[in-house]
């Protein structure tokens, strides 16, 4: 007899972190219930309109908004960017091009540069001991 699969579930808030949006912009349906598995699989293949809008327009979650700064989310926090943006406002600070702006994106290029550094060490290392 063949087992039936358990549906699995998650919070809203996880859902909307694994569709990249501010939770406290999804329409209240969404985050007053909960999304399956195959719910979430069907928002991300076919996204409704207000999953479109906001992923256009925002306000986006810190981790998009450090994304399309090209900052990391420590970057925002020290630049006291704790709340949610706009597109239209991510835009805006890009155009402005604040120091802060220049200053994290210099810290966060020479991180991933060290970063690739370190992995190619530890790729090289086996191949030394052979």
């Amino acid at each position: 007899m063949a087992r039936q699969r358990s549906v699995q579930t998650m919070k809203p808030a996880t859902a909307a972190k694994k569709l990249g949006v501010h939770l406290d912009s999804t329409p209240a349906e969404f985050r007053e219930g909960v999304v399956s598995r195959d719910e979430l699989d069907a928002l991300q293949a076919d996204p409704p309109e207000w999953l479109r809008e906001l992923r256009a327009n925002g306000p986006h979650p810190r981790p998009v908004v450090a994304d399309r700064l090209g900052v990391s989310i420590s970057g925002l926090a020290r630049a006291e960017i704790t709340e949610p943006l706009t597109t239209a406002q991510i835009a805006a600070i890009k155009e402005e091009q604040p120091e802060w702006l220049r200053r994290e994106r210099t810290i966060r290029a020479e991180a991933q540069r060290e970063e690739a550094r370190v992995k190619a060490l530890r790729v090289e290392k086996p191949r030394a001991g052979r």
